[in-house]
């Protein structure tokens, strides 16, 4: 089979010059023989469908004839090249194309288009030629994955097929028409579902429906059932074959969406091809997943606010121990990367949700995201080799702080920076931003990979370098000086809070991977947005609250808030505000004050 496709591959366009109507029929039934005898090499190999479609390609261009028997003969060759097997070729070959339309220049693209056209919108292409083609008599052909229909009609036309498409033609141009109705049972593993926003996020929801009809036709109404009712916002849709120079992709111009209901979509277009729905993936309650999502980013912010008003309150009492200082260092970045982050976030929604998504503030916004989030994570780092380093060095004096500041500050801020910038870099000629919201992409070309896998890493590194200090720490257990007993605590503190933040961050975007693994699954999407917007909160908790040092600061505060709150009232009392007692006296008294005033008089 293998080499029957190599030579006719090598001499199509000489071999096919010779077909006319006699013996294009023998080629048909051969090809259909071959294919379906061969079915599992034919499918998976991508260079097979490919031959087998530029034959199609070449075949309807000769524009011979085609009778019932060969029209079956070809339908029987296409169900075998949309069988559920051929999938991983067909993607292979769309893949390909959209990926050189994509990278190329746009000179080589004009010059060569002819090599870049889609090999699914030639194979779609090439059929719908062939009904064109076909012989005036009404017939009907019944195939394991293909329903053929072709009748006549005069004004009005309304029939079932298949038990999955309704069509209605409600207006044509008079006079009697022929019209063919190709219904596929598996086309959608043929044609990607890349619509003229260039989105892929869709799911053809339908079966796929080609007709064709020998008047004109501007006005017919489709109604398709549903195949999988998980999925929501129906598009009518047409494969567009002049979309992506040549590679083709679905577009919804002339056609609208009717109703959606009763596991049935209804659509009505303007003009005859090739027709199905298309569908969004599942999604949890837009309204709880917003409201879980707007009031914890709310309750992040003000906890971030909150930790850096203490952390500004305390500075100049934490200067004093070299650990604690830098230790509060890393807290206040991690919580101003956070709170930066969130208010991206918050402009990134926004972005999002507008009619016409602005792609350029999108993909700033997404940069931003991209780089706060990770400067977040790289500021955990920092924690944490300090707290190794504190560790092994406790009682050396070890780097200086200008030497820890410098380290600190090239890692949380340039290693994110650097990772952002090769991001958007090397995803620039394919997608970087998601289709639906400003965060970097996943299904085309995996730039979410720039964010999952550094903070996965750091997140095992911190828990190696935890379980190496809580080692060391519990085999030094005598207290030593004082000094060393409280750059112990310090260690401890550091320790406790990188035991829960770490886990929880690590929790928190190991749903966030979920989602994308398993988008129809409600709870992983909640529990995302919950443990995703409450980030601020655990780090005002941990990283700030618990720390005794830092409660017991803030108890001399509020301590001396309250003396000083006294002794301005006690001043009052007895400055100009004194007059009050003395006045109430002298009303109640005044005999007595007579008596003192003669008394006063004689002691002078």
């Amino acid at each position: 089979m293998d080499r029957w496709m190599r030579d006719i591959g090598l001499n199509r366009r000489q071999h096919f010059k010779l077909l006319d109507k006699n013996s294009l029929p023998t080629f048909l039934k051969i090809l259909s023989d071959i294919t379906h005898n061969f079915t599992e090499k034919v499918v998976e190999s991508p260079a097979n469908i490919k031959a087998v479609v530029e034959i199609f390609d070449i075949v309807a261009n000769l524009n011979i004839s085609i009778t019932k028997t060969s029209m079956r003969d070809i339908l029987l060759t296409t169900g075998v090249l949309t069988t559920d097997g051929a999938k991983t070729s067909w993607d292979i070959l769309n893949t390909d194309k959209i990926t050189n339309i994509t990278a190329e220049p746009v000179s080589r693209r004009l010059s060569d288009i002819n090599s870049t056209k889609g090999d699914s919108s030639t194979f779609l292409l090439s059929l719908e030629k062939f009904t064109k083609q076909l012989s005036n008599e009404s017939f009907n052909i019944d195939t394991p994955f293909i329903l053929l229909n072709k009748t006549t009609f005069t004004d009005n036309f309304n029939a079932e097929f298949n038990s999955s498409v309704e069509i209605n033609l409600l207006q044509s141009d008079g006079g009697k028409n022929s019209l063919t109705v190709i219904t596929f049972a598996s086309m959608d593993n043929v044609l990607s579902v890349r619509d003229v926003k260039n989105s892929t996020m869709n799911v053809i929801n339908g079966r796929v429906v080609l007709v064709q009809s020998s008047g004109a036709i501007n006005n017919v109404s489709f109604t398709f059932d549903i195949l999988d009712e998980a999925l929501k916002n129906p598009k009518c849709v047409f494969w567009n074959f002049s979309l992506f120079e040549g590679i083709g992709g679905w577009g919804g111009e002339g056609c609208e969406l009717v109703n959606h209901l009763n596991r049935t979509v209804t659509c009505k277009c303007n003009h005859l091809t090739s027709f199905s729905i298309l569908m969004s993936p599942y999604a949890p309650d837009d309204d709880t997943l917003s409201i879980i999502t707007y009031v914890g980013v709310g309750i992040s912010i003000c906890s971030l606010v909150i930790c850096l008003i203490i952390e500004a309150a305390i500075w100049r009492k934490i200067r004093r121990n070299k650990t604690s200082y830098l230790r509060h260092v890393t807290v206040v970045n991690i919580a101003v990367s956070l709170l930066i982050a969130d208010v991206w976030f918050i402009i990134g929604v926004f972005t999002s949700a507008a009619d016409k998504r602005f792609l350029p503030a999108c993909t700033a916004t997404t940069f931003f995201i991209h780089f706060f989030y990770l400067a977040m994570f790289f500021w955990m780092l920092t924690s944490a080799l300090l707290l190794l380093h504190r560790t092994v060095n406790v009682f050396d004096v070890g780097l200086s702080n200008k030497s820890m500041l410098a380290i600190g500050f090239t890692l949380g801020y340039g290693a994110p920076l650097v990772i952002a910038i090769i991001t958007i870099a090397a995803t620039f000629p394919k997608v970087y931003v998601q289709e639906n919201s400003c965060w970097l992409n996943w299904y085309q070309s995996k730039a979410l990979l720039a964010f999952v896998v550094p903070a996965f890493l750091i997140i095992v590194i911190n828990l190696i370098i935890l379980l190496l200090v809580i080692y060391k720490i519990l085999r030094r257990r005598l207290a030593g000086t004082t000094e060393q007993a409280a750059e112990r605590h310090i260690l401890l503190v550091i320790s406790r809070c990188l035991a829960v933040l770490t886990p929880l961050f690590g929790l928190t975007w190991g749903l966030g991977v979920g989602t994308l693994t398993n988008p129809k699954n409600n709870g992983i999407h909640i529990s995302f947005a919950f443990f995703n917007s409450l980030q601020g909160f655990f780090i005002l908790v941990f990283g700030t609250l618990l720390d005794k040092k830092v409660q017991s600061e803030l108890a001399q505060m509020a301590q001396s808030h309250r003396s000083g709150i006294r002794s301005t009232i006690s001043e009052l009392s007895s400055g100009g505000l004194g007059f009050w007692p003395n006045w109430r006296r002298g009303v109640y008294h005044v005999s007595s004050g007579e008596h003192s005033s003669s008394d006063t008089s004689r002691n002078t």
